[in-house]
């Protein structure tokens, strides 16, 4: 502390030429601003208003070509009676108690990994099954598979 007050009184005509000098530019930066902003007034509003229309525009067209989500409820009335499985369509397609868990879990809407998980098995497990019951039903993809065991009465 003695150091700093001993440095100040040895050039305190120094240290005060530089107040002084900084202070004088801060005064001509700010009358130069002033200059300016009255000099390029229209300017300086043409430029505003332009950024505030690009950001409004850009704004408006993230808005209009924002994809809209429409939630749609679909109830299906089926008759008051149970489901009865039809064990003769089984036996003739060959299908086991394990690839009828399968294509069940899979008409419920689960992924092949929520089925290994479920099941306890491997994911190549399930994929097996699937490529079973594809083939045995004569369809190539899932959707299909799970219409036609419906119109069979395979699963409910």
């Amino acid at each position: 502390m003695a150091n700093t007050s001993n440095f100040l009184t040895k050039n305190k005509s120094i240290v005060l030429y530089g107040l002084f000098l900084a202070a004088l530019l801060f005064l001509l930066k700010w009358l130069e601003l002033r200059f300016m902003i009255m000099n390029h007034a229209f300017e300086i509003y043409a430029g505003s208003i332009a950024v505030l229309f690009t950001a409004l525009g850009i704004w408006l067209a993230l808005k209009l070509t924002k994809p809209k989500t429409i939630l749609i409820e679909k109830e299906v009335f089926t008759e008051r009676g149970t489901f009865i499985l039809n064990e003769k369509e089984l036996i003739r397609l060959n299908i086991s108690k394990r690839e009828l868990e399968v294509l069940k879990l899979m008409s419920e809407g689960l992924s092949n990994q929520e089925i290994a998980l479920k099941l306890f098995v491997s994911l190549n497990t399930i994929k097996t099954h699937n490529a079973r019951l594809f083939e045995k039903l004569e369809v190539k993809r899932r959707t299909q598979a799970i219409e036609t065991a419906k119109k069979l009465s395979i699963i409910p």
